[in-house]
């Protein structure tokens, strides 16, 4: 087709687009690189012992990229497996979203080219950088184009290289930084079933986690991070409960960002439902920051931990200092 008939037929769709009364995640998708680090060699790189990162950050084993696998071509296989889930092709999505904060390069930005690698050939692409909170960001802004009538599907990715960013001699971010994509297609609903975001961010502690310009390389104050989320977030978990209508005690899962086994530990205590199903995906993925929301959703649903319907609290937060909770219903 001429390219000017397919921009012309995309904008007669959008002129067809009316609100919508909620919206819902229709489809799940998921890569995981193939190259597993284990312990024993993320160690000898950071000049520690395997029991010393078990036991510190609950990793036991982690996924770095090859060469070949990018934050785009990740995001593209993920991307394509949640069009799959739900039976939907490339030309039902209006907007593909990249949450990432590792692209290569400011620009071209990543979601244009996964966009056209999917085949979403008239689709806005944008990305969007929360960090490890990412994910969460880019559902709820995909919640609102959706009701708001602004695109019929938004697919939101969250897609990270990280191991292009830490060294692998720093304890601090060596061991627990790691690889992945995982994808959700946004869809309307008759009744919502992605809730209210509670989000917002703490630019005063900005410098915690932080990539300086003059050494490419991140660098992250793990203590006072700790300290910051198992503090200060407890109240972000609650309110987002509270928007959706319901206790912590009506959920079937947790979701939190797979940040160290500590923190989500810490984080499920606060929430006061000890019987609760919560991902610790960190175990064997590592931390993949804008990915390991979805990247830990698609493995309980996977294993039949959460069903269809069911109330799933996700919970991302990291560098910015960035944060933002939803409740959703699993698709």
């Amino acid at each position: 087709m001429d390219e000017k008939l397919k921009l012309q037929g995309a904008a007669v769709a959008a002129s067809s687009l009316s609100p919508s009364a909620g919206s819902r995640i229709d489809g799940l998708g998921a890569y995981r690189p193939v190259a597993v680090v284990t312990n024993e060699e993320a160690a000898t790189a950071a000049g520690v012992s395997p029991e010393w990162i078990s036991n510190r950050v609950g990793v036991e084993e982690r996924s770095h990229a090859r060469e070949a696998e990018t934050v785009v071509t990740m995001a593209v296989a993920a991307g394509k497996e949640a069009l799959a889930d739900c039976d939907a092709t490339a030309d039902d999505v209006d907007v593909v979203l990249l949450s990432t904060c590792s692209m290569p390069s400011p620009m071209p930005n990543g979601a244009a080219s996964t966009a056209a690698a999917i085949g979403c050939t008239a689709a806005a692409g944008f990305d969007l950088n929360a960090a490890c909170s990412g994910f969460c960001h880019g559902l709820a802004v995909a919640d609102a184009l959706v009701r708001a009538g602004t695109a019929r599907s938004v697919l939101v990715i969250g897609s990270e290289r990280m191991t292009d960013w830490v060294a692998p001699e720093d304890r601090d971010t060596g061991p627990i930084f790691a690889d992945g994509a995982a994808a959700a297609l946004v869809v309307p609903s008759a009744e919502p079933a992605i809730f209210p975001v509670a989000w917002g961010s703490d630019g005063t502690h900005s410098d915690l986690i932080r990539i300086p310009s003059e050494t490419s390389r991140m660098e992250m104050a793990g203590r006072k991070v700790f300290r910051w989320t198992t503090s200060e977030l407890a109240a972000v978990m609650q309110v987002a409960c509270e928007r959706a209508g319901l206790e912590p005690a009506d959920l079937r899962a947790f979701v939190p960002h797979q940040a160290n086994l500590r923190i989500i530990e810490a984080l499920r205590q606060g929430l006061g439902a000890p019987d609760l199903v919560t991902a610790t995906d960190v175990t064997n993925a590592g931390n993949t920051s804008a990915a390991s929301v979805p990247l830990a959703l698609h493995a309980l649903r996977q294993r039949g931990d959460v069903s269809r319907g069911d109330p799933v609290l996700l919970f991302g937060f990291g560098a910015g200092l960035c944060y933002a909770a939803q409740v959703v219903l699993c698709p």
